[in-house]
């Protein structure tokens, strides 16, 4: 079936945009050192999907700012509604998530952004986990994948955890790093009902398994003994 087309808000991308990424970007260097790596990773011509570790709220503004290219991003339907983070949320735009349900417009329009040429931010593990350790991945990012067929770029973030506003306003600079990693093209789904599920978990997992490899040994929680490890040569 057909896929609608997307295209964000003009006064998004020309103003509100670049304006909260030069905002948020001396707010973080203020608060903590930053360190960026594997810039040379990021697809060129071509969308893809930015999927990231999600420990807190501060997660996706800083990927949001600091990514070397603003991309469109889905978030739980609630921020919306909170005080203070509603702000951004309208001012950056995005798709609104309903977790715990099956959303088929949802979907539609987040296939619309990756088949107009547009990429996109999500967190695979489906909300924030509150301790460092991944969790398991939900089926969503290999069904993006699936029927998208673009690129997976796996993007790992360190020091975004809870307690990092309380620590940078006392003066301590938590450290921040995202490391991004090689795009990844994932194995074709294949089978039905119950092997087709089996196998869209198994492209979620290998998609989470590279994460996993750009992570300490404390961040990669359940993936941490099927880690897939980077070639340092690569863009790092």
């Amino acid at each position: 079936m057909p896929v609608k087309a997307y295209r964000p808000a003009w006064w998004r991308v020309w103003l509100a945009r670049p304006f909260v990424r030069v905002v948020l970007r001396v707010v973080f260097w203020m608060l903590a050192p930053v360190r960026i790596t594997g810039k040379g990773n990021v697809p060129r011509g071509t969308p893809y999907i930015v999927a990231i570790n999600h420990v807190s709220l501060f997660d996706p503004p800083f990927v949001g700012v600091f990514f070397p290219k603003a991309v469109e991003a889905m978030g739980a339907a609630e921020v919306w509604d909170r005080p203070g983070q509603n702000i951004l949320a309208r001012l950056w735009g995005g798709i609104p998530v309903h977790r715990g349900d099956y959303d088929r417009a949802m979907f539609d329009t987040v296939l619309a952004v990756l088949r107009s040429g547009y990429s996109l931010l999500i967190a695979p593990e489906g909300g924030r986990s509150h301790t460092p350790g991944l969790r398991t991945a939900k089926l969503g990012v290999a069904y993006l994948a699936e029927q998208s067929g673009i690129p997976v770029v796996p993007v790992a973030i360190i020091g975004t955890t809870d307690d990092f506003w309380k620590k940078a306003v006392k003066g301590k600079r938590p450290r921040l790093e995202m490391h991004i990693g090689k795009p990844i093209d994932l194995p074709p789904v294949e089978g039905k009902g119950a092997e087709r599920r089996a196998s869209r978990q198994a492209n979620a997992d290998l998609v989470m398994r590279h994460l996993a490899g750009l992570l300490p040994q404390d961040y990669r929680g359940v993936y941490s003994a099927s880690a897939i490890f980077p070639d340092p040569q690569a863009g790092q």
